[in-house]
């Protein structure tokens, strides 16, 4: 069972967040605060949603997405970035990752949506597979690059 995340769910989710990180082996990487989960995702001016997967048989949260909007120049419309997926290891080829993916496919139809994309680190070959048996395709041809931390602050600073 998929359903829309609330207030409630932000300890579960910031849990969901730290055992991501752990997976993708960068533990150190995750510095969200509940706090500042709940104002991304309920804030007055939300720059973030999220859903939440339960077990069918306990209704226990057992994985999520964390998803946000971005626009497309050339199609005009808005997109899905999907910021994280996570499905904890005991239950994951239960379904649940599928249909979280199901969850914002369905989202983009109705909102007139027409990307969803995401990353995935080269090595995590059992998303890759996952991804490309639901049809996702790589996007060879482009690099992510990011600023943070000391870089984008003397970026930041330049005149």
């Amino acid at each position: 069972m998929i359903r829309t995340a609330t207030p409630d769910d932000i300890p579960v989710i910031h849990t969901f967040i730290r055992e991501l990180a752990e997976y993708e082996k960068v533990p150190e990487e995750a510095r969200a605060t509940p706090e500042q989960l709940r104002e991304a995702l309920f804030g007055a001016n939300p720059a973030a949603y999220a859903h939440i997967a339960q077990d069918d048989t306990t209704g226990e949260p057992v994985g999520f997405s964390l998803w946000f909007l971005n626009f497309s120049t050339w199609r005009g419309v808005h997109g899905v970035y999907l910021e994280d997926l996570y499905v904890r290891p005991a239950a994951r080829g239960g379904g649940h990752g599928k249909a979280l993916l199901m969850e914002l496919a369905r989202i983009c139809g109705e909102r007139g949506y027409q990307r969803l994309e995401w990353s995935v680190l080269n090595w995590n070959r059992p998303s890759i597979d996952f991804y490309e048996s639901l049809g996702a395709r790589p996007q060879d041809e482009w690099t992510v690059y990011r600023l943070t931390d000391d870089a984008l602050e003397a970026l930041g600073r330049r005149g």
